[in-house]
């Protein structure tokens, strides 16, 4: 995988710009990977809803869940599906709104410094073996292109917000990925 650092974007990844982006503090040192997971309805995989969620297109009347959250405003750096694809939504070197209030290693506004990682999933599946990959993958990119970055600065949501959010949950397998990554 390897990264366009002028534009911020993974080269041959599908881009869907996100509204819900915007700069980041001129001092931010981006030294932070953030994994997350979502799926949309919860417990559902495929189908368009992640990306409508993350371009203020989800339409509220076609689930009971939707309608909770159509009108939220958030967004992440990067998808990764469960069949591997790669969809990009926030370039790099923008601040993508994935962690909400968020307090890592005593920094706070994690949005600031961190890039956000979505893997399409639940809390208590497992996760594909090609997301691992691709996930593994992205992470050797960004170690490689962004100076601050390092293979072993790596949260999940739950990390980052503890109490209000539990992903990517137990079907994560960290050991998994640290071992990819060695």
């Amino acid at each position: 995988m390897q990264i366009n650092t002028e534009t911020g974007l993974i080269k041959n990844a599908l881009y869907t710009a996100s509204p819900n982006v915007d700069d980041r503090p001129a001092d931010a040192d981006i030294d932070l990977i953030v994994v997350h997971s979502i799926s949309l309805p919860p417990g559902e995989y495929g189908g368009p809803w992640i990306e409508k969620l993350f371009t203020n297109q989800l339409p509220a009347e076609v689930h009971p869940y939707f309608a909770e959250i159509y009108q939220m405003k958030v967004s992440a750096h990067v998808l990764i599906r469960r069949d591997g694809t790669v969809q990009q939504f926030v370039p790099f070197h923008q601040r993508a709104w994935h962690a909400g209030q968020s307090c890592y290693q005593g920094r706070e506004t994690c949005n600031d410094f961190s890039i956000g990682i979505e893997l399409e999933g639940s809390d208590d599946s497992p996760f594909e073996a090609i997301q691992y990959q691709q996930l593994a993958a992205l992470i050797e990119a960004l170690n490689a292109d962004y100076p601050h970055i390092s293979k072993t600065r790596l949260a999940g949501h739950s990390d980052i917000a503890p109490g209000r959010k539990t992903d990517p949950g137990t079907g994560f397998d960290w050991d998994q990925l640290k071992t990819l990554l060695a």
